[in-house]
């Protein structure tokens, strides 16, 4: 009878823990959300605007338990030195390198810079300042995202084609180390279709799109990216596409998909959902990772919740994001 007992709790534990469950958001607050897995742990990263935090986790059902570890702080009076936005961070080689959008104080010299770390976990170790990252134009620049493609290196931003504010574009380049541009930047996505050009302030009018992100499949490389002005609840996430065989670097290869494929969702209190990443959970499941604002006309600022959700694949091979899931909604955690 003891051993029929322990042997249905021990059952029970287990059905438990397949089936254990969580809700969105996974923070209060954590606009730019982006996460990675590596050797059985997620790192998590958002913008603070004044330093590099990173949290890590086992599990990112439970992303609040984790205590975020400050891991870099700009000395003051520098250009990178104040207004940090969307830190990424990367494993190149055997190296870690986070991303990241910095100014001295005004939005128009917001540039890209990378810091490196030897540490084979990213929350023990230096980080180093390597500089500025830019293309040879060394325009406006944030929202930088590497990635490596049939064995090349390659950067994508958001960025000014001058030096006035009023458009941000989606550029490519090449890379030949963690911190070094090497080719022209191509210009690969700019707003043009109605359902992106939503971006009205006082006195003036901006359209954006930003936050680019790879995401390879099958024959292809999409490119998601955020479209609309952030303090605009038209905020939504587009996509990009190129054949995995083409030039990444030739503006002719790649083509604009002509609606969004995430937007806002008011009876799941998801407003402005954009600015993602995405990983795989250890089962083999693709997940997305966004921030959203859980009413509407909360704009830029941190009401953004990061939130997770898993997606699937259509028939001609573009991503499936679905719907925001409505928060504090069960969902199955990634597993």
């Amino acid at each position: 009878m003891r051993i029929r007992t322990l042997l249905a709790t021990l059952l029970f534990a287990a059905t438990a823990t397949a089936q254990s469950t969580f809700t969105n958001p996974v923070l209060d607050h954590g606009p730019d959300p982006w996460v990675i897995r590596y050797k059985g742990s997620y790192f998590y990263m958002n913008t603070t605007g004044k330093d590099l935090q990173i949290r890590k986790t086992t599990d990112m059902a439970v992303l609040d338990k984790a205590a975020p570890v400050i891991v870099w702080t700009p000395e003051p009076g520098h250009e990178w030195s104040k207004e940090l936005w969307a830190p990424e961070l990367h494993r190149w080689g055997n190296k870690w390198y986070i991303y990241f959008a910095a100014d001295a104080g005004k939005n128009e010299d917001h540039r890209i810079y990378v810091v490196e770390n030897p540490s084979d976990d990213p929350t023990q170790g230096t980080w180093i300042l390597k500089g500025k990252v830019a293309d040879s134009t060394d325009k406006w620049a944030i929202d930088a995202s590497v990635f490596e493609h049939r064995g090349q290196h390659y950067i994508i931003w958001s960025g000014w084609q001058g030096d006035h504010d009023g458009e941000q574009d989606i550029f490519i380049a090449h890379m030949s180390n963690p911190w070094t541009i090497d080719s022209p930047r191509t210009l690969i996505g700019k707003p043009t279709y109605e359902w992106e050009l939503h971006g009205d302030l006082p006195g003036r009018h901006v359209n954006v799109n930003e936050g680019p992100e790879f995401l390879p499949h099958g024959d292809k490389v999409f490119v998601t990216f955020s479209a609309n002005g952030c303090w605009t609840d038209f905020y939504s996430l587009g996509e990009l596409e190129v054949k995995a065989n083409a030039n990444l670097l030739d503006a002719k290869s790649w083509t604009k998909i002509d609606h969004p494929f995430f937007t806002t969702e008011p009876s799941a209190h998801a407003y402005s959902p954009g600015h993602n990443g995405f990983f795989t959970a250890p089962n083999g499941q693709n997940w997305i990772i966004y921030h959203a604002n859980p009413e509407a006309g909360q704009g830029c600022g941190n009401h953004r919740s990061p939130r997770i959700q898993p997606f699937t694949w259509n028939a001609d091979g573009t991503p499936n994001f679905g719907k925001p899931v409505p928060i504090n909604q069960p969902m199955p955690s990634p597993r």
